[in-house]
């Protein structure tokens, strides 16, 4: 029942995530934590952060670490099935589709109508995660006491590093990892 249950769920988000893995977390978010309650938001943003390091398409990469979570390694190819199946399937009618009307007004239309509501998805992600990130209750709060000062020091180092200098997302990813693992040698 588990892997039906597994299987379904990321056949609903392999077939609503329009706009790649960004746009997959709030579905991702709404299955996985709030409503099966596989995950906590706390676990959920490591999958994040593990689905980011790891290499992949996100989505697939938080269907293995879930079903995996869940149901061990039979629980992760029913979620990754379930995640790709859709896919396969819409990119082959879409491709058809999009090469024989692509110079079609309202298939430009179309495609131009989805690109803000791709982007106010991953915007709503993106602000998910760094609640949870940002605040120790993961809600919002102006409470000095319940902001993780590291965090949001991790997160503006790594926003220069990678806006200024354009450095590698891994590079700065490891270096933040490095800096929590001295400070905590450090602190302890």
């Amino acid at each position: 029942m588990i892997y039906l249950q597994l299987f379904l769920s990321f056949l609903q988000i392999g077939a609503f995530s329009f706009g790649g893995g960004y746009a997959a977390m709030p579905l991702i978010q709404h299955q996985v934590v709030e409503l099966h309650g596989w995950l906590s938001m706390n676990q959920f943003t490591d999958l994040v952060t593990i689905s980011q390091m790891t290499p992949g398409p996100i989505a697939i990469n938080a269907a293995t670490f879930v079903g995996t979570q869940i149901a061990g390694v039979p629980g992760a190819l029913a979620a990754t099935a379930g995640c790709v199946l859709p896919s396969c399937i819409i990119a082959a009618i879409l491709a058809n589709l999009y090469i024989r009307y692509r110079n079609l007004k309202v298939m430009q239309g179309i495609l131009g109508s989805l690109r803000p509501a791709v982007v106010s998805m991953i915007a709503a992600a993106g602000l998910s995660i760094l609640i949870s990130a940002f605040w120790v209750s993961g809600a919002f709060s102006l409470a000095a006491s319940n902001i993780r000062i590291r965090s949001v020091i991790y997160f503006a180092t790594a926003l220069l590093l990678l806006r200024k200098t354009k450095l590698n997302p891994i590079w700065v990813m490891l270096l933040c990892g490095v800096a929590e693992v001295l400070f905590t040698l450090v602190a302890t």
